[in-house]
């Protein structure tokens, strides 16, 4: 007949491999939404930028400011202003031919070309692009200032409220990520914590044969360690196989050529670097809290 303190070191082992087992679930499901969501916000990202690379702000310059010197005073003055990053200079010949290749039936442009009668009634015009969107007005407004600039548009409020739509989302990933990762600290803390309660007695002798703090605790430490690492291995494995298959059934593009996929290679090397990394800071840290705080109340 088994004694009752061998039944209740193997109740102790057994609590202890499933907390273990229910610290590496958690973190395993809190690393596929965390997964889900690095994937989402690096799109919105990528789309965000290359949304923000068509945005122009554009402004024609007046008939009687059409000089080379006038011009160049004009870029000048432009460039002078924050937050721009490029300018575009087109003349008047190369707007009034961009003006009619929006007109995809040969007849029209025919009928405009012979009404026009080979006067060109644009301006010339520089296009000036923004280094962040959520700046376009602003450089719009300095820009209509400008002497010699004679009309300035970029799409009104509609595009910044877009920007703006978009920033915002892109800063709720970014914070439902940390949250994310807070939580799964949490889970795996809880653990360590009721690992160390379970294991009172082991401690009490450690520290009674002199063992120091560090002694006692690297293997708590190391455990959470290892719950990150093997709580980190389905969802590496479920990103990579479910993006590459999603990518090739696709074909990199979501809705229209607006939304593309970035390439499998090397994005998912580095994303599956990254959920691997996280799963052992965060098993790291959330041992390191809680045996620093349980070995404190314990002194």
């Amino acid at each position: 007949m088994i004694s009752r303190p061998i039944r209740e070191g193997f109740r102790g082992v057994g609590r202890h491999w499933a907390m273990a087992i229910s610290a590496a679930i958690a973190v395993t499901v809190t690393l596929i939404i965390i997964s889900i969501f690095l994937i989402f916000t690096f799109h919105l990202q990528k789309f965000t930028r290359s949304f923000e690379q068509q945005l122009h702000i554009y402004a024609s310059v007046d008939y009687d400011y059409e000089s080379a010197e006038k011009e160049e005073k004009i870029k000048e003055q432009i460039s002078e202003i924050s937050g721009v990053a490029d300018i575009v200079y087109h003349d008047k010949d190369e707007e009034y031919q961009y003006y009619l290749d929006h007109y995809k039936d040969e007849r029209v442009r025919e009928f405009m070309t012979t009404y026009s009668a080979g006067v060109n009634p644009m301006h010339d015009a520089f296009y000036v692009e923004a280094a962040q969107g959520s700046q376009i007005k602003d450089i719009a407004d300095q820009v209509k200032e400008i002497e010699g600039v004679f009309e300035v548009t970029y799409g009104g409020q509609s595009t910044v409220d877009i920007v703006r739509v978009l920033e915002n989302v892109r800063k709720f990933g970014a914070i439902l990520v940390a949250a994310l990762s807070l939580l799964a600290i949490f889970l795996i803390q809880n653990t360590i914590k009721l690992t160390i309660s379970a294991r009172e007695d082991e401690i009490r002798i450690m520290r009674n044969v002199g063992a120091t703090n560090g002694f006692i605790r690297a293997p708590f430490v190391w455990e959470g360690i290892i719950i990150g690492f093997l709580g980190a291995l389905l969802p590496i494995g479920l990103t990579y196989w479910v993006y590459q298959l999603s990518y090739e059934a696709s074909g990199g593009v979501i809705f229209s050529q607006m939304f593309q996929m970035e390439a499998p290679f090397p994005f998912l090397y580095y994303l599956c670097g990254i959920l691997l990394l996280v799963g052992i800071i965060v098993g790291l840290l959330g041992s390191w809290f809680s045996v620093n705080k349980q070995l404190r109340w314990r002194r």
